[in-house]
């Protein structure tokens, strides 16, 4: 009897062992291996919302790692703070052939503040951890249940995080009761999701399988707009004590403004007449603006500051008046006490800021969307928008950090979406002109002048107030020439609602133009090479191009006694596509000898097709941007 009592507890076991999930990483398919430096076994996450109050998520997920650029699928960081609780964590390891080769805990993990750097209050922390492990393939298997003591923000579901990565299987439940009112936004799913609902509870489920991994396109659009997601957000939703009821921008930026904005506006009474005798002189509303926005400027500085309502609320506009430091909500919600104070109307502005611009989707309202508040002037003669986290930005400037893209306005009507102004292709400016000696050993040295404008002032402004042995270490690393030595450097601003960056520069390059017999080279284009782009065949995803921008570069040489100009033949080329156009030119004047380039890129989304035309565009301005004279030396 004992003997037949062993046998079924083997086979009991063994059953049990069959049952288990089997992680040898040579069962994964070879299409999913293809292109894949990780591949997502199984992951199952599942939303339960039990009450506004009481959100329960639960995530069991394997990953196999196949190397070590897929390392990072392998990290698990998770978020809490005092609305969100971690439950439990554990996970296991194991090796190519899917045995077990270790077990971890909650205690394992790295316990670390959510600063940024920057921040002067974080109320949240962060878990992570990376197994330690150096032999590939190996698979890490996470389970693990977070409590959220809010439904404002719900975990949305994207199962391919990365181009590299494939998934095996993947799935997400939603659960919530029948009478729960939630809008979805689904994004790239095929199919409908299984929907079970009884009288308790309502389940949906959505589920993918065998996603390959694919090749990173270049000149892609941002992987939002394209990959598989899922987005909920309950009509009805408590957060930090806030109740609230949304399912447009309008109601969601009346909320913001009613709950969030006007109990923190007020202001000393000292202030407010501080700020009348401020602007007293001042004829126009916008005159009186830039005046307090100066003065907004000078006073205070930008601290991170992320407690409060989850990071939502401002700190009063009293407490910045004191401080003189505050967040991005903080200052532009003082910004607008001091406006008021001015009899200003003013919008505070929900926006994704980024220096790849990304718009709040207009027809799908969310908290989850927006990373950073902006002010917006609705003036009668025109709209003036204000950053109000920089002490150096000029006044009216957005800089390409907010440009282009549609934010939400929180008013006293409702939310509002609005558009940023666009920094355009002809505004977006880099103007050079340098007179350069080339000396008969090949040295060259002059001066050259650059006049940023657009875009491209943002891309030179962060060298102002740097020290004189910072800047030219900056300029080195911008202008990426061997040998390049800069012996003086003067940056001046024009600071106004279309700013420019002005850079004189004296500079000096050894062995720029090498010598070889009788034969000097000279490559014209000394500051302002193009990269090139590669060339991809069966292309799948539109060309974007975040941003356009215009350079013109003149660049006059005088050439070395030596040299034999008479020999020297114009090097001309122009191409133009529905990307952009080129221009360069060359001329020859006694011992001078001037090189013009002119490129316009063009912003926009264009089809897939037309890769090829923009691959041998931009392959062809490279071409012609290496054109290196052949100069001859006179015997």
């Amino acid at each position: 009897m004992r003997t037949l009592f062993a046998f079924f507890l083997l086979l009991a076991t063994s059953l049990n062992v069959f049952s288990q999930d089997n992680y040898d990483a040579d069962l994964v398919p070879a299409t999913l291996r293809n292109r894949a430096n990780a591949c997502i076994r199984n992951e199952e996450t599942t939303i339960d919302m039990r009450s506004p109050d009481n959100v329960m998520m639960s995530v069991k997920k394997a990953i196999t790692v196949f190397n070590e650029n897929g390392e990072d699928e392998a990290r698990l960081v998770v978020f809490y703070d005092k609305n969100i609780s971690i439950k439990s964590i554990k996970g296991e390891v194991y090796n190519a052939v899917g045995k077990l080769t270790g077990k971890f805990t909650q205690n394992d993990f790295t316990d670390a503040s959510a600063a940024d750097g920057f921040s002067l209050f974080v109320d949240s922390r962060v878990k992570h951890y990376l197994p330690s492990v150096s032999q590939y393939p190996y698979t890490v298997v996470y389970n693990y249940e977070i409590r959220n003591k809010q439904n404002l923000l719900i975990p949305d579901w994207t199962p391919k995080p990365a181009n590299d990565v494939s998934v095996e299987k993947s799935s997400y439940t939603f659960i919530s009761k029948p009478t729960d009112q939630v809008r979805i936004k689904t994004q790239n799913y095929t199919g409908e999701p299984e929907v079970l609902t009884d009288e308790k509870q309502k389940k949906t489920i959505w589920k993918v399988s065998n996603v390959l991994a694919v090749r990173t396109e270049p000149y892609s659009p941002d992987p939002e707009t394209y990959r598989t997601s899922i987005q909920i957000a309950p009509q009805e939703f408590y957060y930090y004590g806030h109740k609230g009821n949304y399912t447009n921008w309008q109601d969601l930026g009346k909320w913001i403004y009613d709950d969030l904005l006007t109990s923190r506006t007020a202001l000393p009474p000292a202030t407010v007449q501080m700020v009348k005798e401020l602007v007293k002189d001042e004829k126009t509303d916008k005159d009186k603006a830039r005046k307090i926005y100066q003065y907004l400027q000078e006073k205070t500085r930008y601290i991170s500051v992320q407690i409060g309502i989850g990071g939502f609320q401002p700190i009063a506009a009293s407490e910045v008046d004191r401080l003189g430091y505050g967040d991005c909500k903080a200052l532009v919600n003082y910004m607008q006490g001091l406006l008021k104070a001015a009899d200003i109307d003013s919008y505070y502005c929900v926006v994704e800021a980024g220096s790849e611009k990304k718009s709040l989707n207009p027809t799908y309202a969310s908290m989850a969307q927006g990373n950073h508040i902006i002010l917006c002037m609705p003036l009668k003669s025109d709209t003036t928008w204000l950053e109000c986290t920089s002490q150096k930005i000029p006044f009216g400037f957005l800089s390409d950090f907010t440009d282009d893209r549609l934010v939400l306005a929180c008013t006293a009507e409702g939310g509002k979406i609005l558009h940023t102004p666009k920094l355009t292709t002809a505004e977006n400016r880099q103007i050079r002109t340098a007179n350069l000696t080339v000396e008969s050993n090949g040295n060259i040295s002059g001066k050259m002048n650059t006049v940023y404008s657009g875009a491209q002032y943002d891309n030179q402004e962060s060298l102002i107030g740097k020290s004189v042995t910072e800047q030219h270490k900056l300029l080195k690393e911008a202008y990426n020439i061997d040998n390049i030595d800069f012996d003086a450097v003067v940056l001046a601003q024009k600071k106004d609602i279309d700013p420019k960056l002005t850079e004189e520069v004296n500079l000096s390059i050894r062995n720029y133009a090498p010598l070889n017999g009788d034969k000097m080279f000279l490559q014209l284009n000394a500051f302002n090479i193009k990269k090139s782009v590669p060339e991809i065949k069966n292309r799948t995803l539109p060309v974007y191009i975040n941003r356009g921008y215009t350079d013109e570069d003149t660049i006059v040489y005088t050439l070395p006694d030596g040299v034999d100009t008479s020999l020297i033949t114009a090097h001309d080329k122009a191409f133009k596509s529905a990307f952009g156009q080129y221009t360069c030119k060359t001329s020859i004047n006694g011992n001078k000898l001037t090189y013009y380039r002119k490129f316009v890129l063009n912003d926009g989304t264009f089809p897939a097709a037309q890769y090829e035309e923009f691959s041998k565009f931009i392959n062809d301005v490279n071409g012609a941007d290496y054109l290196k004279l052949a100069l001859s030396l006179k015997k």
